[in-house]
């Protein structure tokens, strides 16, 4: 089992993290109450332990009261705004279950599992029991396969129409994980219903087949497909899909190491330990897949840590539209766990190299080593630049939050991905995007 990386804590260190206190937010919701063990007693302990959850909006100078009311307006905007130009969630009647609304990527014209378990996440954080409850009727309803004889069964087609009709029905494994933590976070927040509203037994179910399905070899729309799990058992790491001609690949962005210690602490007791070992191996592969320079990762990658150029896009070997998230996943791994120092010097580099650039009109899009690409200066980058801030220490890291902060809520032809990106950085550097666990929660060793 891979050992924890333990630092040790100064006296001075120990005085700035109480200094620190007075700019988080306490979690509304039950954490697990002691850092876990792997790290010392003198280790800096992250939110989930302390319930203090950073607030970097209050650092930056902003008043709380604009806080709230700067989420709440986005979360209108995006979820109940105009549907021309506005809104990215969409109601779409009902059936027997109830009440049933999708996300929708305007630019891309589908519905994507990324999408929905974004807006499934969005509304667990903010007590938003309705569209959780809409959005997640509708993933069931239209993307989920059910199918024991088909190579997807067990998982959620990434791409639909909006009519329910498959694009693809192979799976994004992103949209598992946030299906599955966002329904461990419903089950604690409002308890479990009944059928598709018992939230525990469809996350279990879930957390299952990523981990353990079998190969399943049938027909699909692409013909004739071999599909396994999600997770490689030798390399405990995240798949970049389950279709068996690619699945010894991966992608930096859906690794999510701050979502795998909760699945060590409230998941079948049985594969805990395998979670565990996860999220080091998650964090190593941040340290390796990072540009030494400017810590950009590259949108695909091999298992080892190094970029790949798939066949039919050979440009996922640079700093893309996937990209963009990886700093967001170990930041909030470090602000929830704070076991990765490493992860601080990362965010570092990588605010250095877009402070260097320009902050008002750096690109979107660049080589790992810094050449860029274009793309423009976009909303979803400046979201996730601003969440690197929860691992960052450089003063530079306000400048960030402050870029965020400026930045209207999305709207027009790119408002899905800008605006959830952007809604889901409001809540992180507010401190209201929290891990949602039992009082009691095993501490995962």
């Amino acid at each position: 089992m891979t050992a924890r990386l333990r630092t040790a804590r100064s006296t001075g260190m120990l005085l700035l993290a109480l200094l620190a206190a007075a700019c988080t937010r306490t979690g509304a919701g039950p954490a697990a109450p002691a850092a876990t063990p792997a790290a010392s007693a003198t280790a800096p302990a992250g939110a989930v332990a302390t319930g203090a959850y950073p607030d970097l909006f209050a650092e930056a100078g902003y008043a709380r009261a604009e806080v709230e009311a700067k989420i709440q307006a986005a979360f209108q905007q995006l979820f109940h705004g105009d549907q021309a130009q506005q809104a990215v969630y969409y109601e779409d009647g009902s059936n027997e279950h109830g009440p049933l609304a999708y996300i929708h990527d305007v630019n891309s014209g589908d519905v994507r599992s990324e999408g929905m378990s974004y807006g499934m996440m969005i509304a667990v954080q903010l007590d938003r029991k309705a569209e959780f409850d809409a959005i997640w009727n509708w993933a069931v309803t239209h993307m989920y396969q059910d199918d024991p004889a088909h190579p997807a069964y067990g998982y959620f087609a990434w791409s639909v129409r909006t009519d329910g009709v498959p694009i693809d029905e192979m799976p994004a494994p992103d949209g598992e994980e946030y299906f599955i933590t966002a329904l461990y976070f419903a089950a604690q927040r409002w308890g479990d219903g009944e059928g598709r509203y018992d939230y525990r037994a469809h996350a279990e179910r879930l957390l299952a087949d990523v981990l353990h399905r079998q190969p399943i070899t049938g027909k699909t729309a692409r013909g004739q497909m071999t599909a396994v799990n999600l997770f490689d058992h030798d390399a405990k790491m995240v798949r970049f899909t389950p279709d068996l001609a690619n699945a010894a690949h991966t992608d930096a962005s859906y690794h999510l190491p701050a979502f795998y210690e909760v699945w060590a602490r409230v998941g079948p007791q049985a594969d805990r330990a395998f979670w565990r070992e996860a999220a080091q191996v998650s964090r190593d592969y941040f340290a390796k897949a990072a540009h030494p320079q400017t810590a950009l990762t590259p949108d695909y990658g091999n298992f080892d840590g190094t970029p790949w150029a798939a066949p039919w896009r050979p440009e996922s070997a640079d700093f893309r539209y996937d990209a963009w998230r990886s700093a967001m996943n170990w930041s909030v791994d470090w602000s929830w766990w704070a076991l990765d120092p490493r992860q601080v010097a990362m965010s570092n580099r990588l605010q250095a190299f877009f402070e260097a650039q320009g902050m008002a009109d750096y690109q979107s899009l660049y080589t790992l080593d810094g050449k860029p690409l274009g793309g423009g200066q976009t909303t979803g980058l400046v979201a996730t630049n601003a969440v690197a801030s929860l691992a960052a220490d450089h003063p530079r890291r306000l400048a960030f939050v402050r870029a965020l902060w400026e930045q209207p809520v999305p709207s027009g032809q790119h408002r899905y991905y800008d605006g959830m990106l952007y809604l889901m950085a409001l809540l992180h550097c507010s401190g209201d995007f929290r891990a949602w666990l039992p009082e009691h929660a095993d501490d995962g060793n």
